[in-house]
């Protein structure tokens, strides 16, 4: 069967709303139904999170509200008899269930075929191991680091390396189970969380690259191996914190023309080494006082910067993924917001967008408000102004805090 011809696909989705994984996964898979459909494909969507625009029976064909769990999965694989699944669009929830499935053989059981990024490319984003090896084997920075499956083998990692180190978990979101450590008690904590949270037991101990310039690229690649830059951003607050408790500004306001080039192309030779098609983010570190440069991982799935990134630059992110999962190669897409663009055609942005965070801790009175590599927001805004001081400033007044009341008093006091 040519990959076009598909009469049905099952998408995953996201689950039940969580902190770091909820309305972007929403966005995604609505773009990608409309993707599909456009094609004639009838799309059955597993999610049990009723409060999403997807999971609407006018939207998706058929819709399943159940866990996503490899069980459940494989009744509705039963079922519905899909021709294809798409993982990338349901957040880390959906990855890590598709390679479940894959593990147990339930795929290749059903002869049922992963639309776009392959098992094999999800293993080496998201297994820190295999990814360090990847980007290594073709000559692309990362940390120093070593993988760890128990607590005795991280703390000896943690000496190798010299403190201070940072703990990295594999197959999570969100940066749960993460942490900085600056002695071997911080570690034994951050490393015995992490590893509980880590689907297959794995942490990665890793140098902190404290005070590093954050910096993110959104890259879509096909079939073709044709690749595109959709979009890069910069945080605000330095690594340590994560991206999504950090003020983002997109385009990069501080990298110099060799620098961006340089990180951009890097970009395209790692979505190239894991072999990922459609979307993926990459984030990389980069020393504010050299050009000396690190990539830290890769999410090889739509995330929540690729949603900031769609409404930052006019790039329908999700919706051109989705028709790179069937078979479509950038240069047979149009933008759809453009109407005369191809998707081969690297959006320019002439205005700042600034994405600020949103926390909430009414609900969690006793939760801890400092922010590190845990991500701790529930919503954020996006801004657009000519240049970041009114970008930032639009962006803090979206935010409902009563801040830019503060400032007019202070204005109009007697002492100012």
């Amino acid at each position: 069967m040519k990959i076009r011809e598909l009469k049905k696909v099952l998408i995953v989705g996201s689950g039940a709303i969580k902190i770091g994984e909820a309305g972007e996964f929403d966005y995604s898979t609505s773009q990608a139904i409309k993707a599909l459909r456009e094609e004639g494909i009838q799309t059955v969507v597993v999610n049990p999170n009723i409060a999403t625009i997807h999971t609407d029976r006018k939207f998706a064909d058929k819709v399943y509200s159940v866990p996503i769990r490899t069980e459940f999965i494989e009744q509705i694989i039963e079922e519905e008899k899909p021709d294809g699944i798409l993982l990338g669009f349901g957040g880390q929830t959906a990855l890590n269930c598709g390679v479940e499935l894959a593990e147990r053989g339930i795929l290749e059981r059903h002869k049922l075929r992963v639309l776009g990024t392959s098992i094999r490319s999800i293993e080496l984003a998201d297994n820190r191991e295999l990814f360090k090896t990847t980007m290594q084997e073709n000559g692309i920075p990362v940390p120093k680091s070593r993988k760890a499956s128990d607590l005795e083998t991280a703390i000896a990692a943690a000496k190798e390396i010299g403190y201070p180190v940072i703990v990295r978990v594999a197959y999570t979101l969100g940066g749960q189970g993460s942490g900085v450590a600056f002695d071997e008690a911080k570690l034994r904590e951050i490393a015995q969380r992490g590893l509980a949270y880590s689907r297959i037991r794995q942490i990665l101990v890793e140098e902190y690259l404290d005070k590093w310039k954050e910096v993110e690229y959104e890259v879509m690649r096909d079939q073709d191996d044709n690749c595109t830059i959709v979009c890069n951003m910069e945080n605000l607050d330095p690594m340590g914190v994560h991206t999504g408790d950090s003020i983002v500004v997109a385009p990069s306001q501080t990298l110099t023309n060799r620098e961006f080039n340089n990180l951009r192309s890097t970009a395209q030779r790692v979505i190239r080494a894991l072999g990922i098609i459609g979307e993926c983010n990459i984030q990389f570190a980069l020393d504010p006082q050299s050009e000396d440069f690190r990539v830290i991982e890769v999410n090889s799935r739509l995330s929540r910067s690729s949603a900031l990134a769609s409404k930052a630059t006019g790039y329908p992110i999700a919706y051109i993924a989705a028709k790179l999962s069937i078979g479509y190669t950038l240069p047979e897409l149009t933008n759809k917001i453009t109407g005369v663009t191809s998707a081969c055609f690297e959006p320019s942005l002439d205005y700042i967008v600034v994405k600020a965070p949103r926390w909430d801790f009414r609900k969690f009175s006793k939760a801890s408000k400092g922010i590190g590599t845990q991500m701790k927001s529930v919503g954020e805004v996006m801004a657009i102004g000519r240049c970041f001081e009114e970008a930032v400033q639009k962006a803090i007044r979206m935010l409902d805090l009563g801040r830019e009341l503060t400032e007019v008093r202070d204005l109009g006091s007697e002492e100012s």
